[in-house]
């Protein structure tokens, strides 16, 4: 594995081989890496001649009161993990690779930006559409990969590619999950011991959703409700966002019908745990039978529906 920091560097690289008719994947991440990161990469190979992994934790999706200065990092420790994994490439940039001068340019999706996580975390998506439009750029895959866990964050990536038209097509790969339901996440190494035995509540907030959708609930302002105070029981959670969305559109919904997202956006003592179950048949941006519940399946064109 081959391991870059240098942009003009790693695009000659990159170049020489494409024009030898090799396909290039790129896995986009924070780095501090888990089985679902691996994952990625597990499909990236697969689909594609050439794998390359980014790390690099972009700045620009940090509020001021947000956890970039305590954000977990061991670039040695991933490396490992990626040339196990059989990456061929690493592209590990520092801020003043990636930013040598301030921006003055930002890529949003505002819209799907405002929502959901978005209103909770103002600027973050157009932090994250602004840095996986500079990484496409770098590196020009013909595929890239990113982990359902972040459902709003696959939503606005495919809506900007299409938009845009840009040459890229990117893939989902749901979500990894601990024995107990928690959904892997590379801040979940903030959480005490404690902390982690309460931050179960978040997936079994989605069976309960699911448990309530079968048993013939329909008014999805009734359901957010409920997932709210089943929510509450815990004592060391604290909600900031319980919502029933549109799968396709994330926009607000009345009514429990097909497909929609149920979204949850949860503090765990200073943790921000994400988390989302998607309900819906077959015309949902989610893969697989029909009137199935499923975790975080999104898939599909660009608009019907980076990896922390």
């Amino acid at each position: 594995m081959r391991v870059f920091s240098n942009i003009e560097e790693l695009r000659h690289t990159l170049d020489a081989l494409k024009r030898q008719g090799r396909t290039v994947g790129l896995v986009p991440t924070m780095g501090y890496l888990h089985a679902g990161h691996l994952k990625l990469v597990t499909r990236a190979r697969a689909e594609n001649n050439l794998v390359v992994v980014s790390i690099f934790v972009n700045p620009l999706q940090f509020g001021p009161a947000e956890d970039l200065g305590k954000y977990p990092r061991d670039l040695e420790r991933d490396g490992d993990m990626l040339k196990q994994a059989g990456v061929n490439f690493l592209f590990a940039p520092g801020v003043e690779d990636m930013y040598p001068r301030p921006m003055m340019t930002v890529v949003d999706v505002p819209d799907l930006g405002r929502e959901l996580e978005g209103a909770v975390r103002p600027g973050h998506f157009a932090g994250v559409a602004t840095v996986v439009t500079k990484l496409f750029n770098i590196v020009q895959p013909q595929t890239a990969y990113f982990g359902e866990k972040d459902y709003q964050q696959v939503v606005i990536i495919k809506r900007m590619v299409e938009d845009l038209a840009v040459p890229v097509r990117v893939i989902s790969v749901p979500t990894v999950r601990d024995s107990d339901g928690l959904a892997l996440s590379s801040r979940n190494v903030y959480l005490s011991p404690d902390e982690r035995r309460a931050a179960v509540i978040v997936p079994q907030a989605l069976d309960e959703a699911e448990r309530l959708i079968a048993e013939g609930l329909t008014d999805a302002k009734e359901l957010e409700a409920k997932l709210t105070a089943f929510i509450g029981r815990e004592p060391l959670a604290r909600v900031e966002v319980v919502a029933v969305r549109d799968a396709v559109t994330l926009a607000p919904v009345a009514s429990l019908e097909d497909p929609i997202v149920v979204a949850l956006f949860v503090r765990i003592g200073t943790t921000r745990l994400l988390d989302n179950r998607v309900v819906g048949d077959n015309s949902s941006p989610a893969s697989g039978n029909s009137k199935m519940i499923r975790d975080n399946r999104v898939s599909g064109q660009p608009g019907k529906g980076v990896t922390k």
